[in-house]
């Protein structure tokens, strides 16, 4: 993108967000990106590699990024369907760090996600980041804890099913396990009480016991 784009589309993101007198959705601006980014769903629609996809979206990443940042800094909260497709889309690509900063403003402005999405923007967050979690734990490579750390708490006032809040809390004690058996456990029991059909008896077993013994061994170093 040419750096004369790059900043027309900073300023106008900045512009808009900032307007008291009229909503987004009559900017120019903002009809610009709109258009921008039908074009390129209709691009997505022809791929039908879901990997495939994911590139793509990070491919053209940068053509937004300046709306985006524009919108972050600058924002008071106006429904942006561009930002808010990033949110997901960010997501799908691995770009996890921008995925948690538009949820922070999404959240806080109680922005929804476009049409065709049937989750509330909390519930999308958290599911999606318990699903990449998953994914990485099954083809045994890592998954940063501090993420889906951050995720959760980001997440922690909105309501949502029991079932994706235990999706999320698994991956985190699960992650836990090595490091933090006190905490993990206390997440798995959580996630086993919102969803008892959500799969950690075994770690909790496991678990509890070697708990017990470094409870049991810190109480006879004290005595």
């Amino acid at each position: 993108m040419r750096p004369t784009k790059a900043h027309f589309l900073r300023v106008s993101a900045e512009q808009e967000s900032s307007a008291q007198a009229e909503t987004l959705d009559g900017a120019t601006a903002y009809e610009l990106m709109l258009h921008q980014l039908a074009v390129h769903k209709r691009s997505l629609q022809q791929i039908q590699s879901k990997e495939a996809k994911a590139e793509f979206k990070a491919k053209i990443l940068p053509e937004y990024l300046p709306w985006i940042e524009g919108a972050l800094e600058k924002g008071t909260g106006y429904q942006d369907n561009v930002l808010m497709t990033w949110l997901t889309w960010s997501i799908d690509c691995g770009n996890y760090a921008l995925a948690i900063r538009i949820g922070e403003y999404a959240l806080f402005h109680d922005l929804v996600l476009p049409d065709g999405f049937s989750r509330t923007t909390g519930t999308l967050i958290a599911e999606e980041f318990a699903d990449k979690a998953k994914i990485s734990r099954d083809i045994k490579t890592d998954f940063d804890l501090a993420v889906l750390v951050n995720v959760n708490a980001l997440t922690q006032e909105q309501d949502m099913p029991d079932e994706v809040r235990a999706k999320l809390l698994k991956e985190i004690g699960l992650l836990q396990k090595e490091n933090n058996q006190i905490a993990a456990l206390e997440n798995l029991k959580r996630a086993m009480e919102l969803n008892n059909n959500v799969g950690v008896k075994q770690d909790i077993d496991k678990l509890t016991k070697v708990v017990d013994k470094l409870q049991s061994e810190n109480t006879d170093k004290t005595e």
